[in-house]
């Protein structure tokens, strides 16, 4: 005889193989982590390097900044220097202007003519002399002496007339001439 079980016999199921979209998926997916986290990692410690160098750079400037100051002091200095050293130059060469100019209006003098005043205007290079004279070539005598010097220019003899001073006829005259620097 034959005997046939009815009865629903429980058997053992196979285990049905993962699909492979699931593995693939959870593979890309730590893929795709592990990229993030290098990525991330990456460009953290380039952004701290960046910021380290802005730093560092920000430092640099304010000490270049301070060191253009330096120069910039420096530079006022050494242009005040500079215009105080050309005053005293001008001034030494200006210094003896004055004694040449009186001496060579005194060593041009010649007898019988005698000055009654000067007056010096213009940063001492204009000059107007009064004066007296016994006659009237005695004052073209002068002025042909002052035409002769090198320092003096200019020479123009502006009035010359005839005057009395305690009852002796004398000439009066007025000239007008430039130092020359």
């Amino acid at each position: 005889m034959i005997r046939v079980n009815l009865l629903p016999i429980k058997r053992k199921k196979k285990a049905k193989p993962l699909p492979t979209l699931v593995i693939a998926t959870t593979l890309i997916t730590v893929l795709v982590i592990c990229a993030l986290a290098y990525l991330f990692y990456y460009y953290n410690s380039t952004l701290q390097g960046t910021k380290n160098r802005f730093e560092s750079n920000k430092e640099r400037i304010a000490a270049l900044k301070e060191k253009i100051k330096e120069v910039d002091n420096f530079e006022k200095l050494n242009k005040t220097i500079e215009d105080k050293t050309k005053i005293i130059e001008q001034l030494r060469k200006n210094q003896s202007i004055p004694v040449m100019m009186l001496d060579e209006i005194s060593r041009n003098l010649p007898k019988g003519v005698w000055l009654s005043s000067m007056t010096v205007t213009g940063s001492g290079s204009n000059v107007d002399i009064e004066g007296y004279a016994f006659t009237n070539a005695d004052v073209v005598a002068y002025v042909d002496n002052l035409k002769s010097s090198k320092l003096l220019t200019d020479i123009y003899l502006q009035e010359s007339k005839q005057a009395e001073i305690e009852k002796i006829p004398l000439y009066q005259f007025k000239m007008t001439f430039k130092v020359a620097g």
